[in-house]
């Protein structure tokens, strides 16, 4: 099976043609949104956690090098710790233009918003005259997520999802999940999974160490949120139970390190992975197009109206009542499981046919709303050493 994507010069496959807008910090932010203002396919971003967070530079860097990103401009406001210019040389080793514009170097912010403007132009441009080809499904790499979960999501919609994770594991894709607090209380069941016993004790360090940051005081490891509990979830253990099922029923090969100083891509040849990382939706997605993830599909019960910069973003639910009233938020009806209607493989099945769909450029729902979502996740050292986890 194929879908038609555009070929990098890394030999990697991309289902967007993204101009990546990147203020290194949120000081220069605004500049990055008008620079990137009113040019299609330019997407503004960046992270929130100060001028000297270098522990974001991993997932910066990855996410400029994710191959749904055609170029990138480096926004500095140009007294940051964080400087672009050793971001600018770990991202061009991927082959895609990527360029800097110093906001203070070039003396007026006006002609600085001016100067990027005509760069990202020039890039997307550029971008315009690729041609998507035919690529192998084998290609692709899918994260999984869910969020807003109720009782459909662990009957109907992660389990749907399940299925397409194997569909597109048999064809030699690859599929990451990440949220390892939701994994908790079913340890054994992913543990069973592992192809070796490296991969076993990963998966279980992946979860005793999300736990541990969950209990120190001040935290509590039993959270639900208001849509969880009036979904009908009772404990965090069924909904972790409910949270898997996305993974579908092939074996493990192990987990993602995503960390200050090492964020591990997705490695080729197929398989389903864990990763490192935080439960919060985008700082999520994050994290997966920073590994290389393209796509991501996304269960809610009850609703959710977001997207994200890099990764189209299909969302599935499972609830009848969600998909009646927010059908236009949804790209997949899983909630027919729930009525009696259509099977879990069915479902599965049309759920992959989307993302193979997608993959060849099918907006979806966010995308048509124009929602870009960004956020990066960054975990705090202090805790880490507290902890002894590092």
């Amino acid at each position: 099976m194929e879908f038609r994507g555009f070929e990098r010069p890394n030999n990697l496959v991309g289902v967007r043609n993204t101009v990546l807008v990147m203020a290194v910090c949120d000081c220069g932010e605004p500049a990055a949104r008008q620079m990137a203002g009113g040019i299609e396919g330019a997407v503004p971003v960046t992270q929130y956690h100060g001028c000297i967070a270098m522990e974001t530079v991993p997932t910066l860097v990855g996410v400029a090098k994710n191959p749904n990103v055609a170029g990138t401009l480096l926004v500095a406001m140009g007294c940051e710790g964080l400087q672009p210019e050793p971001l600018r040389e770990e991202i061009a080793k991927a082959g895609k233009p990527v360029e800097v514009v110093n906001i203070q170097g070039v003396g007026s912010t006006r002609r600085a918003i001016a100067r990027g403007s005509r760069m990202v132009r020039d890039m997307a441009e550029r971008a315009k005259k690729q041609q998507r080809k035919p690529c192998d499904v084998s290609r692709l790499v899918v994260g999984v997520k869910c969020g807003g979960s109720d009782t459909t999501s662990g009957i109907a919609a992660n389990p749907a999802i399940g299925i397409m994770s194997d569909m597109l594991i048999d064809t030699g894709g690859s599929v990451v999940m990440i949220e390892p607090i939701e994994a908790i209380g079913a340890e054994e069941t992913l543990a069973a999974r592992a192809v070796n016993e490296a991969a076993k004790q990963q998966i279980l360090r992946w979860i005793g160490d999300e736990e541990k940051r969950w209990t120190v005081p001040g935290a509590s490891v039993d959270f639900m949120c208001a849509g969880n509990i009036q979904g009908g979830l009772t404990t965090l253990e069924e909904k972790s139970l409910g949270a898997i099922h996305k993974s579908g029923h092939r074996p493990i090969k192990g987990v993602l390190r995503n960390r200050e100083d090492d964020l591990e891509s997705v490695p080729p040849g197929g398989g389903l992975y864990l990763q490192e990382g935080i439960h919060l939706e985008l700082h999520a997605m994050t994290s997966m197009a920073a590994a290389g993830v393209h796509i991501i599909v996304f269960a809610t019960g009850t609703g959710g109206s977001f997207g994200h910069a890099i990764c189209p973003l299909v969302k599935v639910t499972g609830n009848p009542e969600t998909w009646a009233r927010m059908s236009e938020d949804m790209d997949v009806n899983a909630s027919t499981i729930m009525e009696g209607k259509e099977s879990i493989e069915s479902v599965g099945k049309r759920i992959f046919d989307e993302v193979v769909a997608v993959a060849s450029g099918k907006l979806t729902t966010g995308e048509q709303l124009g929602f870009y979502n960004f956020a990066v996740w960054k975990r705090d050292p202090r805790l880490e050493a507290l902890l002894a986890l590092r």
